[in-house]
């Protein structure tokens, strides 16, 4: 498995935008337009161009400006859906962690181990409960085909060993572990750039920073949001992937956002994490904060699940009642707690969970967003709108493969069967190969067959191998390759999602410089 057509077929660059916006806009119909580049609107649109279909797929932002990259970055086989019964949801997340993990994505997605610890607070009946669910979570693993060199079984430990795996652990009382594998996405930001970049060898028109005024069943009308220039893109069929904000485009369709929270900590803090830690929350028997090594001296911890009302941010913004719930439940565990000074970032990203309250879809008087099921939903409006809403980052593909087949269904437009579940994304190849290349592991995570080309620039150019800022391990050749090949048009594209800098905003500010720097030699090289 390899997918070696890059190169032009699949950059992203300021140069083809506006080539590529003008064409949209010229009064031809096309088969296909997306409204949202998220996961699942990237997906979407990989899908339908996948299919052979004329795609324009458009977002008032960036690439994975929403939701799409403030999840916890793990692709989950769906456990927690088990102890609610959803076992349709837990086996479709099962099912698309594997192709991911095997067929389309292996150089993105790999197995990572968590141990739960089994803590004084952790009561023997809580650790039996936890023990079957992770014995469910293989067999979920097993129906759905995933091999066993891909994710190892769940397995007990002492407390000695326990503690080499979790070393921040308090060892006072502890009776040993739990140790399970999940599937984890090395940056969901990362994954949508791929997806998008897939879509685009497929001839799919990828644009950033076009913003869909108002949608019909017949096209939208748009508005440049570079140069404040409007105009319509027609089309045989609309797609609404707007995720939280899609009843902002289509009338009847409510979201009932759930906030979820995650803080940053420098990985020092914690110490060697040789896999993640499931915290149990005091009082819940299915819920966990989860600690999550990142592997480039930050470690994430998450989540919280709550209600949002109001209006919905660009931005969401992170209570201080949520770093101190994450701060009480991480200190139930640990030898030392993390004080609220130590926390060097935060993010919180609003899940588009579908309301089928009956109520006003902001905080009625549904059940508590934890308890809302994932699924996804495809609605059509009156006006032939498709809408899809639900699910989460692990299902992003089955659910733009429903959204395709229903949007092509009432429109009437032929197209063939979805090809993405065996379709590698752009530096996808098989584990033995990615092994093989010859550029630094970090970066084979992150690009795959391409990072024999980011090492390139850095050995023809040895400046591109300063990095951004000290002590964290993205170069400068990283972010000229973003503003060459994937589409970063400004310093936020650059270090808030194709590098993940942005998420400590000291670091951030100390970057700013370079990704300048970065941009304008780009602009110079394509003026």
């Amino acid at each position: 498995m390899s997918h070696t057509r890059t190169d032009a077929a699949s950059s992203l660059d300021a140069s083809r935008r506006a080539r590529e916006l003008t064409e949209a806009t010229d009064g031809r119909v096309v088969d296909v337009l997306v409204v949202g580049l998220g996961a699942t609107g990237a997906g979407v649109a990989l899908d339908a161009a996948a299919r052979g279909l004329d795609v324009v797929a458009v977002d008032a932002h960036d690439l994975a400006f929403g939701t799409s990259r403030w999840s916890s970055k793990l692709i989950h086989g769906g456990l927690r859906y088990l102890a609610s019964a959803q076992f349709d949801v837990a086996h479709e997340s099962a099912v698309e962690r594997g192709v991911l993990m095997t067929r389309t994505a292996p150089h993105l997605v790999s197995a990572q181990p968590f141990v739960l610890p089994l803590t004084p607070l952790v009561s023997r009946a809580q650790a039996s409960l936890a023990w079957a669910g992770l014995r469910a979570g293989d067999v979920l693993r097993l129906a759905a085909r995933t091999p066993r060199q891909v994710l190892p079984a769940p397995r007990r430990l002492t407390a000695t060993e326990a503690r080499h795996l979790a070393p921040s652990v308090r060892p006072a009382g502890l009776r040993g572990g739990l140790l399970s594998w999940d599937g984890k996405v090395t940056d969901d930001a990362r994954l949508v750039t791929a997806l998008a970049r897939t879509a685009a060898v497929h001839g799919a028109r990828v644009l950033t920073r076009v913003r869909a005024l108002e949608l019909t069943g017949a096209g939208a009308r748009i508005r440049d949001e570079l140069t404040g220039a409007e105009g319509e893109i027609r089309a045989r069929a609309v797609i609404n992937a707007s995720g939280v904000w899609a009843g902002d485009l289509v009338e009847g369709i409510r979201i009932r956002p759930s906030r979820g929270t995650h803080l940053v900590l420098r990985s020092e803090r914690l110490g060697t994490l040789p896999a993640g830690l499931h915290i149990p929350i005091p009082g819940e028997t299915n819920r966990f904060v989860l600690v999550l090594p990142q592997g480039d001296g930050r470690v994430y911890v998450g989540l919280t699940d709550e209600p949002v009302e109001g209006d919905i941010p660009d931005v969401p913004e992170v209570p201080e009642t949520d770093i101190g719930f994450l701060l009480d439940v991480l200190g139930s565990a640990l030898d030392t707690p993390v004080t609220r000074d130590e926390v060097v970032g935060a993010f919180a990203g609003l899940r588009p969970l579908l309301d089928t309250s009956g109520q006003d879809g902001r905080g009625g008087e549904a059940a508590r967003t934890s308890d809302i099921s994932r699924r996804h939903a495809v609605l059509t409006s009156p006006d032939g709108v498709t809408t899809i809403v639900g699910g989460k980052l692990t299902t992003y593909r089955r659910m733009a493969q429903d959204a395709v087949d229903a949007a092509t269904a009432a429109r009437g437009l032929p197209a063939a069967p979805s090809r993405t579940a065996a379709l590698p994304l752009v530096g996808a190849a098989s584990p033995a190969r990615l092994r093989a290349l010859p550029a630094p592991p970090r970066l084979v995570r992150r690009y795959g067959t391409e990072a024999e080309a980011v090492q390139a620039l850095m050995t023809a150019d040895p400046a591109l191998a300063e990095p951004v800022l000290p002590g964290h391990p993205v170069t400068r050749a990283e972010l000229v390759w973003a503003a060459r090949h994937e589409g970063a048009l400004d310093e936020s594209d650059l270090l808030d999602r194709r590098t993940r800098i942005g998420l400590v905003p000291g670091d951030r500010a100390e970057a700013l410089g370079m990704a300048r720097e970065v941009l304008a030699e780009a602009a110079a090289v394509g003026s």
